[in-house]
């Protein structure tokens, strides 16, 4: 069971068109936990829409409206064991217009797959991702080289796409441990799950290989109890029912449990997951709850759960390190653009531009600066809109993820690093 093997959720990152649901379909059918009647029926599906290779990413691309366009638009959950692990795949979408699902999704990976097409090469999502990817905090990476057999499994090709890859990923701060580079073609199931014999210039790992050297996160089951919201839904017959997943902390029924930033006191009445009742949830669970007398206005997306004796904190201000990403003019004092913290999306505003850095050595390059430009690091002071409850990285890493997004675009990302709280009055 699930609960035995260490638990590692993975996100599959990279530019829109990269086969990430293929690939996800295709690892699902090689370990047995896409059956063969299932796959057969996805088969059909794709053939009878014209878009026969489509077949395993049908089973990612779950919303009719995905399907009728080919494109993947929320981030969706799927799973699969290995021997040596239980991983949770969080299939991110890689469209431009959806980058903020993208976010939620980093925001809850311990790792991250990063695709890149054999042909193509780096495009430019590739480098969004892979720098947000960095900055949220992700640092065990793989990048799969996909559609091998495009390119008629070409060794210097590969390693074309490898030198690029390379530099990107050294220029953003991952060290040559924190990532590998690997050939797969997803379609063909060529060094997925199955050593493959058309690239037998390739001696390294298969992807799944390299996927069981993930690291779970240390424990954080000993941690008081962090879970952000993020849907809640109203279900007849059995009322409000919210869904997340535990960051740190584990909740039990019966539980006395505090709602922030609402500040709503409850008791949890049952726990589910895939349709089973759970006796507790642990780190990394995603879970479906029930709640003592809590209706749909006590709580919402990007509430945060905790137990009565340890609030979550609710920030007055906080202070981060963040690295703009794309800013077509500069970020001054009294910028309020839309922060995603955790499962919150909430307008904040700039009070404060501390410090820049030197990103290479991580020293200061100037204090109290006027303004920040797209590259430049940075300290700074921030104060939310509305209440919003939100924690040091350091204590909490998924509660202590910030991306910062304006004009449909992320401008910066980064971490927590103070919270001031919020003193009741």
């Amino acid at each position: 069971m699930a609960g035995e093997k260490p638990h590692i959720n993975t996100i599959f990152i990279g530019h829109v068109d990269q086969g990430k649901s293929t690939l996800v379909g295709r690892l699902m059918y090689d370990t047995g936990s896409l059956s063969e009647q299932d796959y057969r029926k996805l088969e059909a599906i794709a053939q009878e829409k014209g878009k026969g290779t489509f077949a395993f990413a049908y089973m990612m691309d779950t919303l009719k409206e995905e399907r009728e366009r080919g494109i993947t638009i929320d981030v969706n959950y799927k799973k699969f064991d290995t021997k040596k692990n239980f991983f949770t795949v969080i299939d991110a979408p890689g469209h431009q217009d959806y980058i903020k699902n993208m976010i939620t999704g980093t925001s809850q990976a311990d790792a991250a797959v990063l695709l890149v097409g054999a042909k193509e090469g780096i495009m430019a999502q590739t480098k969004e991702h892979s720098y947000l990817a960095k900055v949220l905090g992700i640092n065990q990476l793989i990048v799969a080289v996909n559609k091998m057999d495009e390119i008629e499994y070409k060794e210097a090709r590969f390693n074309e796409v490898k030198e690029e890859v390379t530099k990107l990923l050294k220029g953003i701060g991952y060290k040559e441990e924190m990532y590998k580079v690997i050939p797969v073609s997803a379609w063909m199931g060529d060094n997925v799950a199955k050593k493959t014999d058309k690239m037998p210039w390739f001696t390294g790992q298969t992807l799944l290989e390299a996927m069981d050297e993930f690291k779970a996160p240390a424990s954080a089951a000993d941690k008081p109890l962090r879970l952000p919201v993020q849907d809640v839904y109203n279900i007849k017959g059995v009322g409000t029912v919210p869904v997340g997943k535990v960051s740190t902390g584990v909740m039990k029924p019966n539980d006395k449990i505090i709602i922030n930033p609402e500040g709503t006191l409850t008791e949890v009445k049952s726990i589910e997951q895939h349709h089973e009742q759970l006796p507790q949830a642990n780190p990394g669970d995603n879970v479906g709850f029930n709640l003592r007398k809590v209706g749909p206005k006590d709580i919402r997306r990007g509430s945060v759960i905790g137990h009565e004796s340890n609030p979550p904190k609710i920030a007055e201000e906080f202070t981060a390190q963040i690295i703009v990403i794309n800013h077509p003019s500069a970020i001054t004092v009294g910028y309020t653009p839309v922060f995603h913290i955790h499962t919150a999306q909430i307008s904040c505003t700039f009070t404060e531009l501390v410090r820049t850095l030197d990103t290479k050595s991580g020293g200061t390059k100037e204090e109290n600066p006027k303004f920040l430009k797209t590259g430049d690091a940075a300290i700074v002071k921030i104060k939310p809109t509305q209440p919003l409850v939100a924690e040091a990285f350091k204590d909490y890493p998924q509660l202590g993820r910030l991306a910062i997004r304006d004009m449909g675009k992320t401008v910066a990302a980064g971490v927590i690093i103070e919270v001031k709280e919020k003193v009741k009055k």
